[in-house]
Order: C-alpha cells, then structure tokens, then sequence
C-alpha cells in the first residue's frame, strides 16, 4: 500500500505514475458507474412489500411466502445489497486515492 501511495504522490502528465493514477481513477469510477446502475436496475424491479388491499387481510400461507429465502425476489434482494457494498467500498477508495493526491 505504501509504494502505491508513493507512485501516487505528485503525479506528473506523461509519467509511468501519471498513467497509473489515471487509470485506476478512470476504471474506479466505471466500475461504480456499473454498481450504480445494476442497483437501480435491482430495486426497480422488486416488487413492493406490501400489495394494496391485500395487505389488510393478514398473511397467507403460500409456496412462496414458506420459501421466501430461495424465491428470485430474496436474490435480487441480495445481490442489490452486495452492489451497494461495492458501490460504498468503490466510493472510499476512490476518495482515500484522491485525498492522498491532494495532500501528498
């Protein structure tokens, strides 16, 4: 970690470090560009928790309510949060990479 800071320090355009700052920050930011929109995508299409009316009426006991932790809506619910794990992951690295340019 510390020879990756060092290489990012003072980047200078045209240097071997120069090009390596630019391309992890181009690559961070296309990734969380793609954690961003796969999450959206994911929570678009889930549906709601409760159904309108239905919802009154108390829960029903039915395959899918007893089999709700394999049903494609637990694994849409899933992945959506290991997107947004990355997307926060992504996110801070991206921000530690630009304070220690800034502040090197």
């Amino acid at each position: 970690m510390l020879k990756l800071v060092n290489l990012l320090a003072l980047p200078t355009s045209g240097s071997t470090a120069y090009n390596l700052y630019m391309g992890l920050s181009v690559t961070m930011i296309i990734l969380m560009a793609v954690s961003a929109i796969t999450a959206v995508i994911l929570v678009l299409l889930q549906p709601g928790n409760s159904r309108g009316i239905d919802a009154l009426g108390g829960s029903s006991d039915t395959f899918f309510g007893k089999n709700k932790g394999k049903s494609i809506e637990a694994k849409m619910k899933k992945w959506t949060w290991i997107c947004l794990v990355v997307l926060a992951i992504f996110s801070i690295a991206f921000y530690v990479i630009q304070l220690e340019t800034i502040w090197a």
